[in-house]
């Protein structure tokens, strides 16, 4: 797999996999096993780019991503995004944005935790 660079020294393979709809937008949320299987294959063909978000959800699929690549934590890297404002159920597309400072340190500290329960993540600073 051909792969990519992203700022001074982080790689990535060419090809990544958004995993939005295992969880959210397009209809019921997947079989967890089955995205276990999913995401493993992906891995085993080289793709070590895997993208998620808060909303996605909300946050059920940054736990999924996390679970499923537990195994394999340290050949892969997860990006996640934010800044969809939250209400009572967490954040929305509907509920317009936030990109308040607060709100930044909130999301990116709880996006890192999501994931921590399964992996122990190693934020991106570049």
């Amino acid at each position: 797999m051909r792969q990519r660079k992203l700022g001074q020294d982080l790689e990535v393979s060419a090809l990544g996999l958004g995993c939005m709809g295992m969880s959210f937008f397009y209809g019921q949320p997947q079989d967890t096993a089955e995205m276990t299987k999913l995401l493993r294959a992906a891995v085993d063909r080289g793709v070590n780019f895997f993208d998620t978000a808060e909303v996605y959800g909300p946050f059920t699929n940054e736990e999924l991503v996390g679970q499923a690549l537990a195994p394999v934590r340290d050949q892969v890297v997860i990006a996640t995004k934010f800044g969809i404002k939250h209400g009572e159920d967490g954040p929305t597309p509907t509920s317009g944005v936030d990109s308040r400072p607060e709100q930044i340190r909130r999301a990116t500290e709880a996006s890192l935790k999501r994931p921590r329960r399964f992996v122990s993540p190693t934020p991106c600073s570049r």
